[in-house]
């Protein structure tokens, strides 16, 4: 299969996972769910560890694979987070802003030049940005004070700065250090049980979850889960075979499936402004990562 049409599977399924992630967080915590979601996660991945070539496996790759796992838990804590409280017509748009954050903190902290396509990229992006944070009846100053003030907003940029990370290591490992798609599938959900286990831990003193949350929502945390791991796997497959740009590209489309879907399940206001925000918004992330 090319690598367009696992990065569009890719893209449809993350939709999908959003939407029913947006709808479990009225009922979970959103540690209690990212915790839950990671062991369902787990299950269903547990047949990619019978397609581990073991004695491939190296020390470093499985460092650098825990590291990037630590991150990508984190990041997706943040984002359920901001889902939890925010409208998913709003917060999910705010995730494509990666690519303009690090071509602005590579023009900033290495000297990077920026080109004129990378340059009309970011003032799509802030564009964007504005016209889906803006209100009728506030004051024109009103998105810059949400992004200054809003804890959920603070956890979407945490979330990019760590997406950012994450996507770069991905590409290492399956090239640099030749992990296969089975072998990151298997370990990285292990790493994410072992990751959420610590840290539900440290913040609950046990791993006390109320069993009438399974009885009521088990089937979605399935499809979740199902959903999840068939998007992170054809990501990881088109990553093998394209440029991360180009397969980030086409991944952006999950956001406007999610949003706009989602938005419409959820009976979100403003759909209309939300839907130009995001256009705009994926096509400046386009000019960034085609630059």
């Amino acid at each position: 299969m090319d690598w367009f049409t696992l990065a569009l599977i890719s893209a449809v399924l993350s939709a999908a996972a959003s939407i029913l992630e947006k709808k479990s967080l009225f009922t979970y915590d959103a540690l209690e769910f990212s915790f839950i979601l990671s062991a369902f996660n787990l299950l269903f991945s547990l047949p990619f560890f019978f397609y581990v070539d073991y004695s491939a496996l190296t020390a470093s790759a499985l460092l650098v694979l825990f590291v990037k796992s630590v991150m990508g838990v984190l990041a997706f804590w943040c984002v359920m987070l901001a889902l939890k409280n925010l409208e998913i017509s709003g917060a999910l748009p705010l995730m494509v802003l990666t690519p303009g954050l690090v071509a602005f903190l590579a023009f900033l902290f290495l000297g990077e030049s920026l080109s004129p396509l990378e340059i009309a990229g970011m003032f799509l992006l802030l564009s964007g940005t504005y016209i889906l944070e803006m209100k009728v009846e506030e004051s024109i100053l009103h998105p810059f004070r949400v992004f200054m003030n809003s804890k959920s907003h603070h956890y979407i940029l945490f979330a990019l700065l760590l997406f950012t990370a994450t996507s770069l290591l991905d590409k290492a490992l399956l090239s640099r250090f030749k992990m296969t798609p089975y072998s990151f599938m298997a370990f990285q959900q292990l790493f994410f049980v072992l990751i959420f286990i610590a840290i539900f831990l440290f913040k609950n003193r046990s791993l006390r979850i109320n069993p009438s949350l399974f009885s009521v929502n088990w089937y979605i945390l399935a499809l979740i889960g199902i959903f999840t791991i068939g998007y992170r796997y054809t990501q990881i497959e088109s990553v093998k075979i394209a440029p991360v740009a180009l397969v980030l590209s086409v991944k952006r489309i999950s956001v406007f499936i999610a949003a706009i879907g989602g938005g419409r399940i959820f009976r979100e206001q403003s759909l209309l402004k939300k839907a130009i925000a995001t256009i705009i918004l994926i096509a400046g992330a386009v000019l960034i990562l085609d630059e």
